[in-house]
């Protein structure tokens, strides 16, 4: 069978970017297929609202909502709405989430959820935030997200709840992941090289740590000769963190020692860590 997975793309988050291509890296998977409506840049409950009947329409074997706050009113309300319908849905959201009214509802609901700790919000103030900036923060974070474990292991979760579908699991039956992912299962597994792993770690706690210097400058400081830094900052640091990523990949490129776990045409996960070897 074709497991249909449809993706609710609301507003933006790193983890948004890359959630369906996780899943089908050479876009040769022969076992599911993806379908992703987005609301933009936007949270309004019409955008939403949008997204949502685009993929009720699609009648997909489960959904997946990626938003920033996944406690708005918006993200919530598309869950919701999705459920109603009968669809399994797992959320994928950021750390703010865990720090609002409704986290313990969200725990407590038969909703799945992923919350990635270290997809920190941007620091989104127009004396400092243009298009390049954006872009270029953005990038950092997928390094980050990609080169600590944390995309690994987000897309092992979704890839569990492809198998049971194709095992014939529906509905209820079944299974949805309910994770936090941090500095220490995000990396766990991922390095062969302990210097590398260190170097990861330390990149995923700066890069959690952004979310807060970014609250700060953007809601809580309301002077801009004060909030201009405060968000520079937040953003070297994301930079920062990124450089660690990538001497953490060259220590292990120098050993040898990537580990890569590529997806067979029939969705089954193989790995190596030889760069000349064939996945097994």
């Amino acid at each position: 069978m074709v497991v249909k997975v449809g993706v609710a793309k609301l507003g933006n988050i790193a983890s948004g970017v890359m959630a369906e291509l996780l899943l089908d890296e050479r876009a040769d998977r022969e076992d599911m297929m993806t379908f992703m409506a987005t609301s933009g840049t936007k949270l309004q409950k019409e955008d939403v609202d949008r997204v949502v009947s685009n993929l009720k329409a699609w009648q997909p074997d489960f959904a997946i909502v990626v938003s920033p706050n996944g406690v708005l009113e918006g993200p919530v309300g598309a869950r919701e709405d999705l459920k109603a319908a009968g669809i399994p849905t797992i959320v994928i959201t950021d750390d703010v989430t865990t720090k609002k009214e409704g986290w313990e509802a969200l725990k407590a609901s038969g909703f799945g959820y992923i919350i990635v700790k270290a997809d920190a919000m941007i620091g989104a103030r127009r004396e400092f935030l243009d298009p390049v900036e954006m872009a270029d923060y953005n990038g950092n974070l997928v390094k980050v997200l990609a080169l600590t474990g944390a995309f690994r292991k987000l897309q092992m979760e979704l890839d569990k709840v492809i198998d049971q579908v194709k095992a014939g699991k529906k509905g209820a039956e079944i299974e949805l992941p309910k994770l936090v992912l941090n500095s220490d299962n995000s990396t766990k597994g991922e390095f062969t090289n302990p210097y590398a792993l260190a170097k990861a770690r330390a990149a995923y706690e700066i890069a959690s740590a952004v979310a807060g210097v970014n609250v700060k400058g953007c809601f809580m400081t309301k002077e801009w000769t004060d909030y201009v830094p405060i968000v520079t900052s937040a953003h070297e640091m994301m930079r920062a963190a990124a450089d660690l990523c990538d001497q953490a990949r060259e220590l292990e490129k120098g050993c040898d020692g990537v580990i890569r776990k590529p997806h067979k045409k029939t969705g089954e996960i193989v790995s190596k860590v030889a760069l000349i070897s064939k996945p097994e």
